[in-house]
C-alpha cells in the first residue's frame, strides 16, 4: 500500500477508510489523537444527512394554501385532504407520518425555500458546492463539516472516531485536515487479539503499523489501532436497538442504525454523515403513492427510528438534512419534475426550537418563480449549517467554516 495515499479510502471495499492531507496516511497522523474539542466536552453531536438527486421540496413540505401549486401540478400535487397539516399553510407529505409527532413535540423544525445562491442545475456541481460550503467555487479542497471541526476550541484529547461517515469512502463534506473514518458496515470491523483469527482489515492495518520504523508513524499507528479495538469491544455485530424500535431494512435504515450504534458506543463521535439517493424524479414521481412517496417513507421512518433509538441521548444530538436543489414548480410531460432551485431543510434535535416552518416564503405565482420555473431561494443553506456548526459543534470562526459567506451569529434563524 502506497505511503503517499491522500484523500483516498483505506481498504475502500472493506469496512474502514480514512483520509487526510499529508503525505503519510491520516490514520497515522498525530492529529488523530490531538486535543479534545468543545463538542466532546459538551457531549454534543451533529448528524448530517444528504438527499442525493434533488428532492422535491414542494411535495415534501406542501404549500397547500397556494392555488398555483395545484394548477402547476395537476396529477402529482398532494391534495389538501391528504396533507399532514403543520401550521395552516404548509403540510407534510402523508408518507412522512412518522416525523409528524417530532414536529408536534417541538423537536423538528423546517426551513422552506432554502438552498444555494448558485443557480446551477448540475447534480455534480450543486452537490460539490453544498458539501464544500462554497457555492460557485470549485477550487475548494475540503468540506464544510471538516472545517467546522477544525474551527472548534481544543480542550483535551479527541477520539479517532471524531468524524465518521457511513459510506464506502469519506464524502466531500468530511474531507480535510481533520481525519475522518468511513465505515461501510460497522459489523465488518474485526481486530484480532491473541488466539483470534485476524480479519483482512486488521491484517492490513497491523502490517502497515508494523512495517514502519518511524517512531512517530509507529506511535500514532498504535493509537489508532487501539481505537479500532475500542469499536470491536463495543461488539457492534450484536447491537440491538432500543425496545420497540424497528429500522427499515434498507441501506439508509441500516446506515442510521449504525450511526446510533457508534454514538451509543461512546467512542467520541462528534460528527456523523450519511446519505440516501433516489430523489431524481424526472418520470412517474407519483402523488400520495408512488416513487417519491416510497422514498419519503423510508427516509422518515429511518430518522424517526434513529431518534427513538437514541432515547435520552437524543437531547445532545442535532440532525440536519440537505439536498443539492429542489425540483421545478410545474410537473413535466412524463409525470415528474425537473431540476429546480429552492428546497426544504429539516433540523431535528433536543435543543431545536421546532414545531415551526422557518424562512421567508417567496410564493408560487408565475412572477415570483426563479427563472419563471422554480421556487426561489430566500434562505442561504449556509445560514442553517453555520448555526448548527456553532451551536452543536462549538465552531468559533465562521470565516473558516464558510469562507466568503460573510456569516455571523446575528444572521442565525434561531432554530438552535
Amino acid at each position: 500500500m502506497s505511503m503517499m495515499q491522500t484523500r483516498r479510502g483505506f481498504m475502500k471495499n472493506g469496512a474502514l477508510a480514512l483520509v487526510g492531507t499529508s503525505a503519510i496516511p491520516s490514520f497515522l497522523q498525530r492529529s488523530v489523537l490531538a486535543e479534545a474539542t468543545t463538542a466532546a466536552a459538551n457531549n454534543k453531536k451533529l448528524v448530517v444527512l444528504f438527499q442525493r438527486g434533488a428532492a422535491d421540496g414542494l411535495n415534501i413540505v406542501v404549500p397547500y394554501r397556494e392555488k398555483n401549486y395545484y394548477a402547476m401540478r395537476p396529477s402529482i400535487a398532494i391534495r389538501q385532504r391528504d396533507v399532514l397539516d403543520l401550521d395552516g399553510f404548509f403540510g407534510l407529505h402523508p408518507a412522512m407520518a412518522s416525523l409528524k409527532p417530532l414536529y408536534d413535540q417541538g423537536h423538528l423544525a423546517i426551513v422552506h425555500a432554502a438552498g444555494s445562491p448558485d443557480t446551477t442545475r448540475s447534480h455534480f456541481d450543486a452537490q460539490d458546492y453544498m458539501e464544500s460550503g462554497t457555492p460557485g467555487v470549485k477550487a475548494t479542497e475540503d468540506g464544510w463539516l471538516n472545517r467546522a471541526l477544525q474551527a472548534e476550541r481544543l480542550t483535551g484529547k479527541a477520539s479517532a472516531f471524531r468524524a465518521v461517515a457511513l459510506s464506502t469512502q469519506v464524502p466531500r463534506t468530511l474531507q480535510g485536515k481533520v481525519p475522518a473514518i468511513a465505515v461501510n458496515n460497522v459489523a465488518d470491523f474485526s481486530v484480532a487479539g491473541r488466539g483470534a483469527q485476524p480479519s483482512p482489515i486488521s491484517n492490513a492495518f497491523q502490517a502497515m503499523y508494523d512495517s514502519s520504523s518511524d517512531a512517530i508513524l509507529h506511535g500514532t499507528g498504535q493509537e489508532t489501532f487501539e481505537a479500532v479495538k475500542m469499536l470491536k469491544a463495543a461488539n457492534p455485530a450484536k447491537y440491538q436497538p432500543a425496545p420497540g424500535v424497528a429500522y427499515p431494512n434498507t441501506a439508509f435504515g441500516n446506515s442510521l442504525r449504525q450511526v446510533a450504534q457508534l454514538l451509543k458506543a461512546d467512542l467520541g463521535v462528534e460528527a456523523a454523515f450519511s446519505d440516501i439517493g433516489g430523489w431524481d424524479t424526472h418520470q412517474n414521481q407519483g402523488s400520495v403513492n408512488g416513487q417519491l412517496a416510497s422514498r419519503l417513507r423510508e427516509f422518515s421512518d429511518s430518522i424517526a427510528a434513529f431518534w427513538s433509538d437514541m432515547g435520552d441521548d437524543a437531547s445532545n444530538i442535532t440532525l440536519v438534512t440537505m439536498s443539492e436543489f429542489g425540483r421545478t414548480a410545474r410537473q413535466n410531460g412524463t409525470g415528474g419534475t425537473d431540476h429546480g432551485h429552492a428546497n426544504a431543510i429539516f433540523v431535528l434535535g433536543g435543543h431545536v426550537k421546532g414545531g415551526k416552518v422557518y424562512g421567508r416564503w417567496p410564493g408560487l405565482a408565475d412572477d415570483q418563480l426563479n427563472e419563471g420555473r422554480d421556487l426561489a431561494v430566500t434562505t442561504d443553506f449556509r445560514r442553517i449549517l453555520s448555526e448548527a456548526a456553532v451551536k452543536a459543534l462549538g465552531s468559533e470562526n465562521l470565516d473558516v467554516v464558510f469562507p466568503g459567506g460573510n456569516l455571523e451569529p446575528s444572521q442565525f434563524l434561531g432554530i438552535l
